[in-house]
């Protein structure tokens, strides 16, 4: 077991819980792609672990994963993801444009990690989520993202303020609900004068009543045929993909 003690062993094993992950300011990446993600951005990569230097064995032990992968990586935990004030979301807002999420307590690692894709695949400008919403730094957060963590601008935030301050600012609130208007016949401002945030709720509950009694503007995504729905609603992820599309199609 050379290259890697039984402490450092322990050490990384315990980050699988937000405790330890909190207590050590690291979280871990695994896999060739993660952790090149890692080194080539500006997150402070601190230790990196290859199968061939420590082996089987003591990769299988400090893996997330059922399947361990040839590369583990432990990654400081950026400042700046905490809860942050009223006085940070207006600076963040001081541009007088964006397009904007935010999550309203996104309770699935794998349905965050694929927003977080979807935020960076179409180059938004800002992912903000609930005090409720998973740990961003969760493993299964971490790796369903294949990346996006290291490129999206993400922070936890109290959402009824976030909103507040977005219309204070002139823009626009989205939230998707069952009861909504069609978001394909409904205008839609993709924050290029003024700050507009798409609300996401929670995958069993939708948005928060709190939130919802302060949006702009309430979107529904049709299903087809319109009259004959086979589900009964669609996953957070694919509701927040499929939204963002839209929105970006307008400002094409």
């Amino acid at each position: 077991m050379s290259g890697i003690s039984n402490n450092e062993i322990k050490k990384i094993r315990s980050l699988s819980a937000k405790k330890f992950r909190d207590e050590y300011g690291l979280f871990v990446v695994e896999g060739e792609k993660m952790v090149s993600e890692a080194v080539s951005s500006p997150f402070a990569v601190e230790k990196i672990y290859r199968i061939e230097d420590i082996g089987d064995e003591a990769m299988s032990r400090i893996s997330q994963f059922s399947s361990p992968s040839p590369v583990l990586a432990t990654v400081r935990k950026p400042s700046g993801l905490d809860i942050i004030s009223r006085q940070q979301i207006s600076a963040s807002f001081a541009s007088g444009r964006g397009l904007y999420l935010a999550l309203d307590t996104i309770r699935d690692p794998g349905n965050l990690g694929t927003i977080l894709r979807v935020a960076d695949w179409f180059g938004l400008d800002g992912v903000f989520a609930s005090r409720g919403t998973v740990d961003i730094f969760n493993p299964k957060v971490v790796q369903s993202t294949m990346g996006a963590i290291f490129r999206v601008n993400f922070h936890y935030t109290d959402i009824p303020m976030l909103v507040s301050a977005a219309l204070k600012a002139g823009g626009k609130a989205y939230g998707t609900f069952l009861d909504g208007s069609n978001i394909y016949a409904t205008q839609l401002d993709c924050g290029t004068s003024a700050p507009s945030i798409i609300v996401i709720g929670n995958e069993s509950e939708g948005i928060s009543p709190q939130v919802a009694g302060l949006v702009s503007d309430r979107l529904f995504i049709p299903p087809y045929p319109a009259d004959d729905p086979g589900s009964e609603s669609l996953n957070a992820a694919v509701a927040t993909a499929v939204a963002v599309a839209e929105f970006r199609r307008r400002c094409l």
